[in-house]
Protein backbone atom coordinates (compact mmCIF):
# COMPACT_ATOMS: atom_id res chain seq x y z
CA UNK A 1 0.00 0.00 0.00
CA UNK A 2 1.68 3.44 -0.50
CA UNK A 3 1.61 6.81 1.58
CA UNK A 4 -1.13 8.61 1.18
CA UNK A 5 -2.47 12.05 3.21
CA UNK A 6 -4.24 12.18 5.83
CA UNK A 7 -6.89 14.73 5.27
CA UNK A 8 -6.25 17.99 6.77
CA UNK A 9 -3.23 17.08 8.59
CA UNK A 10 -0.68 17.73 5.83
CA UNK A 11 1.49 14.67 6.42
CA UNK A 12 1.35 11.10 4.96
CA UNK A 13 -0.33 8.58 6.62
CA UNK A 14 1.99 6.06 7.47
CA UNK A 15 5.06 8.35 7.91
CA UNK A 16 6.18 8.52 11.18
CA UNK A 17 5.20 11.01 13.71
CA UNK A 18 8.06 13.03 13.35
CA UNK A 19 7.68 12.91 9.60
CA UNK A 20 8.18 16.71 8.10
CA UNK A 21 4.85 18.13 6.53
CA UNK A 22 3.78 17.45 3.18
CA UNK A 23 1.51 19.48 2.12
CA UNK A 24 -1.64 18.03 0.44
CA UNK A 25 -1.06 17.67 -3.52
CA UNK A 26 -2.20 20.10 -5.78
CA UNK A 27 -2.21 20.95 -9.70
CA UNK A 28 -0.54 24.21 -10.79
CA UNK A 29 -1.11 26.39 -13.69
CA UNK A 30 1.81 28.87 -14.77
CA UNK A 31 0.62 31.75 -17.59
CA UNK A 32 3.98 32.64 -19.04
CA UNK A 33 4.67 35.79 -20.91
CA UNK A 34 7.54 37.89 -22.48
CA UNK A 35 8.54 39.72 -19.65
CA UNK A 36 9.23 43.00 -18.55
CA UNK A 37 12.01 45.28 -17.06
CA UNK A 38 12.00 46.15 -13.27
CA UNK A 39 12.29 49.77 -13.73
CA UNK A 40 12.85 52.03 -16.69
CA UNK A 41 17.11 53.33 -15.67
CA UNK A 42 20.14 51.89 -17.42
CA UNK A 43 20.57 49.24 -15.40
CA UNK A 44 17.31 47.87 -15.31
CA UNK A 45 17.13 47.67 -18.43
CA UNK A 46 20.40 46.53 -19.94
CA UNK A 47 19.84 43.80 -17.34
CA UNK A 48 16.74 42.79 -19.10
CA UNK A 49 17.58 43.19 -22.69
CA UNK A 50 20.96 41.23 -21.91
CA UNK A 51 18.71 38.11 -20.71
CA UNK A 52 16.36 38.82 -23.69
CA UNK A 53 19.13 39.48 -26.55
CA UNK A 54 21.53 36.55 -24.97
CA UNK A 55 18.75 33.84 -25.78
CA UNK A 56 19.97 31.57 -28.80
CA UNK A 57 15.87 31.25 -29.35
CA UNK A 58 15.65 34.89 -30.15
CA UNK A 59 19.17 35.71 -31.63
CA UNK A 60 20.75 32.68 -32.98
CA UNK A 61 24.03 33.69 -34.18
CA UNK A 62 27.55 32.02 -32.70
CA UNK A 63 28.02 33.39 -29.38
CA UNK A 64 31.67 34.06 -30.76
CA UNK A 65 30.56 36.43 -32.92
CA UNK A 66 27.36 37.80 -31.09
CA UNK A 67 28.18 38.41 -27.34
CA UNK A 68 30.92 40.80 -28.15
CA UNK A 69 28.71 42.92 -30.49
CA UNK A 70 25.96 42.89 -27.72
CA UNK A 71 28.12 43.27 -24.52
CA UNK A 72 30.36 45.92 -25.94
CA UNK A 73 28.20 47.76 -28.65
CA UNK A 74 24.40 46.90 -28.24
CA UNK A 75 23.99 47.35 -24.41
CA UNK A 76 25.82 50.10 -24.19
CA UNK A 77 23.29 51.97 -26.57
CA UNK A 78 20.26 50.43 -26.63
CA UNK A 79 19.02 50.35 -22.90
CA UNK A 80 18.92 54.41 -23.21
CA UNK A 81 16.29 54.69 -26.25
CA UNK A 82 14.69 51.41 -25.00
CA UNK A 83 14.14 52.73 -21.45
CA UNK A 84 12.70 56.09 -22.68
CA UNK A 85 9.71 54.16 -25.07
CA UNK A 86 9.22 52.16 -21.76
CA UNK A 87 9.09 55.95 -19.61
CA UNK A 88 6.38 56.57 -22.33
CA UNK A 89 3.61 53.70 -21.08
CA UNK A 90 5.23 52.69 -17.80
CA UNK A 91 2.66 53.09 -15.17
CA UNK A 92 3.81 55.39 -12.45
CA UNK A 93 1.47 54.68 -9.18
CA UNK A 94 2.00 50.71 -9.53
CA UNK A 95 5.83 51.43 -10.70
CA UNK A 96 5.71 48.74 -13.41
CA UNK A 97 4.67 48.15 -16.46
CA UNK A 98 1.54 47.52 -18.16
CA UNK A 99 2.40 44.30 -19.42
CA UNK A 100 2.59 43.16 -15.99
CA UNK A 101 -0.33 44.71 -14.71
CA UNK A 102 -2.92 42.98 -17.50
CA UNK A 103 -0.86 39.24 -16.78
CA UNK A 104 -1.32 39.85 -12.78
CA UNK A 105 -5.31 40.92 -13.80
CA UNK A 106 -5.52 37.77 -16.17
CA UNK A 107 -3.75 35.16 -13.26
CA UNK A 108 -6.50 36.97 -11.67
CA UNK A 109 -9.49 35.70 -13.23
CA UNK A 110 -8.67 32.70 -14.66
CA UNK A 111 -7.99 31.53 -10.95
CA UNK A 112 -11.38 32.32 -10.01
CA UNK A 113 -12.69 30.57 -12.55
CA UNK A 114 -10.91 27.46 -11.73
CA UNK A 115 -11.20 28.15 -8.55
CA UNK A 116 -14.80 28.21 -8.68
CA UNK A 117 -15.12 25.13 -10.88
CA UNK A 118 -12.47 22.80 -8.74
CA UNK A 119 -12.27 24.69 -5.42
CA UNK A 120 -8.55 25.08 -3.95
CA UNK A 121 -6.97 21.71 -5.66
CA UNK A 122 -5.49 24.23 -8.24
CA UNK A 123 -3.09 27.16 -7.73
CA UNK A 124 -2.68 29.76 -10.90
CA UNK A 125 0.10 31.93 -10.69
CA UNK A 126 2.51 33.49 -13.53
CA UNK A 127 6.30 34.13 -14.83
CA UNK A 128 7.84 36.19 -17.40
CA UNK A 129 10.70 34.66 -19.77
CA UNK A 130 12.57 37.37 -19.31
CA UNK A 131 12.72 39.80 -15.86
CA UNK A 132 10.74 39.03 -12.88
CA UNK A 133 8.99 36.93 -11.85
CA UNK A 134 10.83 34.45 -13.33
CA UNK A 135 9.84 30.92 -14.32
CA UNK A 136 12.30 28.97 -12.19
CA UNK A 137 11.16 30.66 -8.60
CA UNK A 138 7.50 30.43 -9.76
CA UNK A 139 7.64 26.55 -10.48
CA UNK A 140 9.89 26.20 -7.59
CA UNK A 141 6.72 28.34 -5.60
CA UNK A 142 4.16 25.77 -6.68
CA UNK A 143 6.17 22.40 -5.99
CA UNK A 144 6.63 24.31 -2.68
CA UNK A 145 2.99 24.44 -2.17
CA UNK A 146 2.16 20.87 -2.82
CA UNK A 147 1.56 21.07 -6.86
CA UNK A 148 2.86 17.66 -8.22
CA UNK A 149 1.62 18.47 -11.51
CA UNK A 150 1.56 21.70 -13.56
CA UNK A 151 0.63 23.19 -16.76
CA UNK A 152 2.44 25.86 -17.81
CA UNK A 153 0.82 27.97 -20.92
CA UNK A 154 3.05 30.12 -22.73
CA UNK A 155 0.39 32.90 -23.85
CA UNK A 156 1.54 33.13 -27.48
CA UNK A 157 -1.31 32.12 -29.97
CA UNK A 158 0.93 31.94 -32.49
CA UNK A 159 4.13 29.32 -31.57
CA UNK A 160 7.54 30.66 -33.06
CA UNK A 161 10.88 29.47 -31.93
CA UNK A 162 11.40 32.69 -30.06
CA UNK A 163 8.41 33.20 -28.03
CA UNK A 164 6.72 29.07 -27.44
CA UNK A 165 9.47 27.50 -27.40
CA UNK A 166 12.05 29.78 -25.48
CA UNK A 167 9.54 30.17 -22.80
CA UNK A 168 8.69 25.89 -22.55
CA UNK A 169 12.46 25.62 -22.52
CA UNK A 170 13.11 28.16 -19.30
CA UNK A 171 10.32 25.74 -17.63
CA UNK A 172 12.14 22.44 -18.32
CA UNK A 173 16.00 24.03 -17.57
CA UNK A 174 13.95 25.10 -13.70
CA UNK A 175 12.52 21.26 -13.91
CA UNK A 176 16.07 20.19 -14.15
CA UNK A 177 16.41 21.74 -10.70
CA UNK A 178 13.66 19.87 -8.61
CA UNK A 179 14.90 16.83 -6.64
CA UNK A 180 11.23 15.81 -7.23
CA UNK A 181 9.61 17.07 -10.41
CA UNK A 182 5.85 17.35 -10.90
CA UNK A 183 4.58 16.06 -13.70
CA UNK A 184 4.16 18.47 -16.53
CA UNK A 185 2.37 19.89 -19.54
CA UNK A 186 2.70 22.76 -21.84
CA UNK A 187 0.05 24.23 -23.47
CA UNK A 188 0.44 24.25 -27.69
CA UNK A 189 -0.20 27.41 -29.83
CA UNK A 190 -4.06 28.52 -30.17
CA UNK A 191 -3.91 30.68 -33.65
CA UNK A 192 -6.88 28.64 -35.31
CA UNK A 193 -8.89 28.05 -31.39
CA UNK A 194 -12.49 29.53 -31.75
CA UNK A 195 -13.02 30.99 -29.01
CA UNK A 196 -9.95 33.12 -29.37
CA UNK A 197 -11.07 34.20 -33.05
CA UNK A 198 -13.99 34.93 -31.74
CA UNK A 199 -12.65 37.16 -28.77
CA UNK A 200 -10.52 38.94 -31.77
CA UNK A 201 -13.76 39.77 -33.75
CA UNK A 202 -15.96 40.36 -31.01
CA UNK A 203 -12.76 43.40 -29.95
CA UNK A 204 -12.84 44.86 -33.98
CA UNK A 205 -16.70 45.20 -33.97
CA UNK A 206 -16.62 47.11 -30.80
CA UNK A 207 -13.92 49.15 -32.13
CA UNK A 208 -15.62 49.90 -34.94
CA UNK A 209 -18.87 50.53 -33.50
CA UNK A 210 -17.37 53.28 -31.63
CA UNK A 211 -16.17 55.24 -34.89
CA UNK A 212 -18.34 57.78 -36.50
CA UNK A 213 -16.36 56.41 -40.35
CA UNK A 214 -15.49 52.44 -40.42
CA UNK A 215 -11.87 51.87 -41.54
CA UNK A 216 -11.01 51.29 -44.94
CA UNK A 217 -8.58 49.09 -43.80
CA UNK A 218 -7.23 46.39 -40.85
CA UNK A 219 -3.93 45.65 -40.76
CA UNK A 220 -3.60 42.45 -38.26
CA UNK A 221 0.28 43.65 -37.54
CA UNK A 222 2.59 40.72 -36.16
CA UNK A 223 5.88 40.36 -34.36
CA UNK A 224 8.08 40.05 -36.91
CA UNK A 225 10.97 37.59 -37.32
CA UNK A 226 13.85 36.62 -39.40
CA UNK A 227 12.72 35.30 -42.84
CA UNK A 228 15.02 32.28 -42.76
CA UNK A 229 13.55 31.18 -39.37
CA UNK A 230 10.25 30.20 -41.72
CA UNK A 231 12.71 28.35 -44.12
CA UNK A 232 14.52 26.29 -40.96
CA UNK A 233 10.93 25.20 -40.21
CA UNK A 234 9.43 26.97 -37.81
CA UNK A 235 5.66 27.78 -38.29
CA UNK A 236 4.81 31.22 -36.64
CA UNK A 237 4.56 33.14 -40.92
CA UNK A 238 1.83 30.22 -41.39
CA UNK A 239 -0.09 30.60 -38.56
CA UNK A 240 -0.14 34.24 -38.69
CA UNK A 241 -1.60 33.99 -41.92
CA UNK A 242 -4.19 30.99 -40.94
CA UNK A 243 -5.31 33.60 -37.74
CA UNK A 244 -5.91 36.61 -40.11
CA UNK A 245 -7.77 34.16 -42.14
CA UNK A 246 -10.28 32.81 -39.80
CA UNK A 247 -10.47 36.66 -38.29
CA UNK A 248 -11.72 37.75 -41.66
CA UNK A 249 -13.69 34.93 -42.52
CA UNK A 250 -15.40 35.58 -38.90
CA UNK A 251 -16.12 39.29 -39.35
CA UNK A 252 -17.26 38.87 -42.80
CA UNK A 253 -14.79 41.39 -44.43
CA UNK A 254 -13.89 40.86 -47.86
CA UNK A 255 -10.16 39.87 -48.38
CA UNK A 256 -9.38 43.31 -49.86
CA UNK A 257 -10.17 44.90 -46.45
CA UNK A 258 -7.60 42.87 -44.33
CA UNK A 259 -4.07 42.56 -44.36
CA UNK A 260 -1.13 40.77 -42.49
CA UNK A 261 2.00 43.22 -41.50
CA UNK A 262 4.64 42.29 -39.41
CA UNK A 263 6.54 44.47 -36.91
CA UNK A 264 9.30 45.10 -34.57
CA UNK A 265 12.29 44.34 -37.00
CA UNK A 266 15.62 44.21 -35.63
CA UNK A 267 19.31 43.85 -37.38
CA UNK A 268 20.36 44.14 -40.94
CA UNK A 269 18.72 40.56 -41.79
CA UNK A 270 15.85 40.38 -43.94
CA UNK A 271 12.29 39.99 -41.93
CA UNK A 272 9.22 38.68 -42.57
CA UNK A 273 7.22 41.20 -44.97
CA UNK A 274 5.44 43.46 -45.48
CA UNK A 275 7.01 45.53 -42.31
CA UNK A 276 4.07 47.18 -40.62
CA UNK A 277 5.50 50.95 -40.67
CA UNK A 278 6.52 50.59 -44.39
CA UNK A 279 2.97 49.00 -45.46
CA UNK A 280 1.03 51.71 -43.17
CA UNK A 281 2.86 54.55 -45.36
CA UNK A 282 2.00 53.27 -48.36
CA UNK A 283 -1.26 52.45 -48.05
CA UNK A 284 -1.90 56.38 -46.94
CA UNK A 285 0.05 57.53 -49.94
CA UNK A 286 -2.48 55.34 -52.03
CA UNK A 287 -5.22 57.08 -50.54
CA UNK A 288 -5.93 55.01 -47.61
CA UNK A 289 -7.33 57.91 -44.70
CA UNK A 290 -8.68 55.54 -41.98
CA UNK A 291 -6.76 52.66 -41.18
CA UNK A 292 -7.51 50.31 -37.88
CA UNK A 293 -4.49 47.92 -36.34
CA UNK A 294 -4.86 45.36 -34.19
CA UNK A 295 -1.86 42.49 -32.87
CA UNK A 296 -3.32 39.18 -32.69
CA UNK A 297 0.25 38.44 -31.65
CA UNK A 298 0.18 39.87 -29.01
CA UNK A 299 -1.98 38.40 -25.58
CA UNK A 300 -1.37 41.43 -23.37
CA UNK A 301 -0.59 45.25 -23.99
CA UNK A 302 3.27 46.28 -24.10
CA UNK A 303 6.05 48.34 -25.33
CA UNK A 304 5.45 47.08 -28.97
CA UNK A 305 1.70 47.80 -28.82
CA UNK A 306 1.48 51.12 -26.75
CA UNK A 307 4.60 52.98 -28.18
CA UNK A 308 5.43 50.85 -31.14
CA UNK A 309 1.96 50.98 -32.93
CA UNK A 310 0.16 54.09 -31.28
CA UNK A 311 3.72 55.82 -31.92
CA UNK A 312 5.99 54.77 -34.69
CA UNK A 313 3.68 53.19 -36.57
CA UNK A 314 0.86 55.75 -35.88
CA UNK A 315 3.05 58.39 -37.50
CA UNK A 316 4.45 56.81 -40.07
CA UNK A 317 0.66 57.04 -41.21
CA UNK A 318 -0.11 60.35 -40.18
CA UNK A 319 3.10 61.60 -41.83
CA UNK A 320 2.36 59.84 -45.17
CA UNK A 321 -1.18 61.57 -45.64
CA UNK A 322 -3.47 58.97 -43.02
CA UNK A 323 -6.41 61.10 -41.47
CA UNK A 324 -7.76 58.41 -39.08
CA UNK A 325 -5.91 55.78 -37.40
CA UNK A 326 -7.05 53.62 -34.83
CA UNK A 327 -5.62 50.96 -32.48
CA UNK A 328 -7.72 47.77 -31.18
CA UNK A 329 -6.52 46.79 -27.90
CA UNK A 330 -4.77 43.46 -26.72
CA UNK A 331 -7.56 41.10 -25.61
CA UNK A 332 -6.12 41.89 -22.28
CA UNK A 333 -8.34 40.90 -19.48
CA UNK A 334 -11.18 41.07 -21.38
CA UNK A 335 -14.15 38.11 -19.76
CA UNK A 336 -13.95 36.49 -23.80
CA UNK A 337 -10.34 36.48 -23.85
CA UNK A 338 -10.50 34.65 -20.24
CA UNK A 339 -13.20 32.33 -20.77
CA UNK A 340 -10.91 31.02 -23.94
CA UNK A 341 -7.61 30.73 -21.52
CA UNK A 342 -9.83 28.32 -19.16
CA UNK A 343 -11.35 26.66 -21.72
CA UNK A 344 -8.13 25.86 -23.12
CA UNK A 345 -6.96 25.24 -19.41
CA UNK A 346 -9.79 22.79 -18.77
CA UNK A 347 -8.79 20.78 -21.54
CA UNK A 348 -5.25 20.57 -20.94
CA UNK A 349 -6.07 19.19 -17.18
CA UNK A 350 -8.01 16.63 -18.80
CA UNK A 351 -7.73 13.09 -16.56
CA UNK A 352 -5.47 15.28 -13.99
CA UNK A 353 -9.08 16.58 -12.54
Amino acid sequence: MTDSLKPGEGRLAFAPADHPAVPPARIGVILSNLGTPDATDYRSMRRYLGEFLSDQRVIDYPRWKWQPLLQLVILSRRPFSSGKNYEGIWDKERDESPLLTITRAQTRAVAEALTAAHGDRIIVDFAMRYGNPSTESVIGKLVGKGCERIVFFPLYPQYAAPTTATANDQAFRALMKQRWQPAFRTVPAYYDEPLYIEALAGSVERAYAGLERRPEMLLTSYHGMPERYLALGDPYHCQCQATTRRLRERLGFPAEEVRVTFQSKFGPEEWLKPYTVEEVARLAKAGVRRLAVIAPAFSADCVETLEEIRGEIRHAFEAAGGEEFTYIPCLNDDPAHVRMLVTILERELSGWL
